[in-house]
């Protein structure tokens, strides 16, 4: 199966999960490359369709960027039923949307993008008053396989080194476990209907992170100067060992359904 096709089938995954309906208007917050997009507006059909945002800008991401695939999803089939808009910062007062315009908020693999507890939260609470369902996926580092640990430390990695020094460029920023999810999500005013773990043992997700470890972070490690001489020399030992990890499998998708 294609990379293409293996995220793809994990998001219909999600989405079947999620209870999303034909003829749905969707929200979409950190819409990134839209690969839930796509899946979205292939489930909601014709008479639906997903407004995708993301606060990075059209150059962020690669080997394609996300101005670069909302080109390429525009002229797909299922674009006249998709709009993106990137540089979009949800916590700002000019949205000009309307008080339950959409059916539901979706985010999809993109809390460990924000800065903080606080931004997530903040987010959730901005998405009540447009949307009237949440759904949300994100890895669970609760792993319960051996072979999911490279991906769960190199998620670790890439967290502890944005915390200690921000780069606005790290694929992870701050990880949330299960626990916090639905503690920001009750927090900010949802009422949690559903949840489940999601595992997708093709998904290249955990091949893809310890890759970008192994070759960039270290590095990265040894120049923060911030960083604590004995936490530089664990995580440098941690990175080394993603060279030897040959069977890498993605960790689970924690996921939740609120209204």
């Amino acid at each position: 199966m294609s990379g293409n096709r293996i995220q793809h089938a994990h998001r219909l995954k999600l989405i079947d999960f999620w209870g999303i309906k034909l003829g749905e208007n969707i929200f979409e917050v950190g819409c990134g490359q839209g690969d839930t997009t796509e899946a979205l507006a292939h489930t909601v059909g014709e008479k639906g369709s997903v407004y995708g945002i993301d606060i990075a800008s059209p150059d962020y991401g690669g080997p394609e960027t996300l101005g670069q695939a909302r080109e390429r999803i525009t002229r797909s089939p299922l674009g006249s039923r998709i709009k993106m808009h990137f540089n979009f910062d949800l916590l700002s007062n000019t949205t000009g949307f309307d008080p339950g315009q959409f059916d539901c908020a979706v985010l999809s693999h993109c809390l460990w993008y924000m800065s903080s507890y606080d931004e997530l939260t903040n987010l959730l609470t901005a998405a009540r008053e447009y949307c009237k369902k949440l759904c949300i996926a994100e890895w669970d580092p609760n792993i319960t396989l051996p072979t999911q640990l490279p991906h769960y430390n190199a998620a670790t990695i890439q967290a502890i080194c944005e915390s200690i020094s921000p780069s606005n460029s790290t694929n992870i920023r701050t990880m949330f476990y299960p626990a916090d999810i639905q503690k920001a999500v009750t927090e900010s005013g949802w009422i949690i209907q559903q949840s489940l773990c999601i595992y997708s043992e093709d998904m290249q997700d955990g091949t893809w992170e310890a890759a970008m470890v192994r070759d960039i972070f270290k590095d990265r490690i040894d120049n923060i100067q911030t960083m604590p001489p004995k936490l530089q020399a664990l995580l440098s030992s941690q990175t080394c060992e993603l060279s030897k990890a040959t069977d890498i499998k993605p960790m689970s998708a924690f996921c939740l359904v609120a209204d």
